[in-house]
């Protein structure tokens, strides 16, 4: 199946969209599971063990020439992104963390136009400020509200990752998928390492239930939804793999309204449609220039 058949995109579509899926649970993971107030020690327990696995497992050592970008990758993706993730997770409620997240196609898109001189169809560009749209209906309801550390994380998360999709895609490193997700999150956990030793309390004995969040937030988490996502990264048009971003917090407004009881009102029922259907045109749009792009 090659990668840039319309079969072979939908196929890198429905894999890639793997990935935001799972980080959907992140919230109600760290609210629900893990110890309250330690966000810095949950990035690190999130990524080092899945990075040290997957190093070993790999045992591909990057060329000396990768490694300036290697580290901004790492920063951008996993460090910077992490960190700024679990701090918004633990400080505002609900899904809301993961709704102000859903800017990361329109960043991407303005990094493409900006630093490429890739200017936007007009449909991708209207889908994605509709997926916005659609983010901010869900919310928009009465009693939601959050602090403002919290919404800068969120949305400085946000630009970090939009930044790093971007920049992974432009830079093609030339290393297999996974030996280039094991190094990211190796080298971003031990990023965030010396600031959770210096910044947080230690953790206390651990209940079985606290276990296990941290267990799946670092195999399932981090080490295969990293995996799927570096690889979509590789295969899919940078707006197309980032869009489906905003499947987290679709992700996230169903797992509480499921499991925590949090009913969705009218409108959010209407911005959750307004996202999908977001999704569907800048995929759409993009499986259209891959059919219509010259075999090579």
């Amino acid at each position: 199946m090659r990668p840039n058949s319309s079969r072979g995109l939908v196929f890198n579509l429905l894999l890639t969209a793997l990935a935001p899926a799972i980080w959907g649970s992140t919230y109600i993971v760290a609210t629900e599971l893990l110890p309250a107030g330690r966000p810095i020690t949950a990035a690190v327990i999130r990524c080092l063990p899945a990075g040290i696995l997957l190093a070993l497992a790999c045992r591909h050592l990057p060329p000396r020439r990768l490694w300036p970008r290697l580290l901004i990758l790492s920063f951008l993706n996993i460090g910077a992104f992490q960190a700024l993730l679990f701090v918004a997770a633990y400080r505002l409620p609900g899904g809301l963390a993961a709704v102000l997240g859903a800017g990361q196609p329109l960043m991407v898109l303005a990094l493409a136009w900006g630093v490429d001189g890739r200017r936007p169809g007009l449909l991708t560009a209207a889908g994605a400020a509709l997926g916005v749209a659609g983010m901010a209906g869900l919310f928009l309801s009465p009693g939601v509200s959050g602090d403002a550390i919290g919404i800068a994380a969120a949305l400085t998360g946000a630009a970090s990752m939009a930044a790093g999709t971007y920049l992974t895609r432009r830079w093609r490193p030339e290393m297999p998928v996974l030996a280039l997700t094991g190094a990211q999150l190796l080298l971003g956990g031990l990023m965030l390492l010396p600031l959770a030793w210096a910044l947080e309390e230690r953790l206390p004995a651990l209940e079985p239930l606290q276990w296990t969040g941290y267990a799946y937030l670092s195999l399932v988490g981090a080490l295969v939804a990293y995996a799927l996502w570096f690889r979509g990264v590789q295969r899919l048009p940078p707006v197309a793999s980032t869009s489906l971003g905003l499947l987290s917090p679709v992700t996230a407004v169903v797992l509480g309204w499921l499991l925590l009881d949090q009913r969705l009102t009218g409108l959010a029922l209407l911005g959750l449609a307004v996202v999908l259907l977001s999704i569907l045109v800048v995929q759409w749009q993009s499986a259209s220039v891959v059919a219509a792009a010259p075999l090579r």
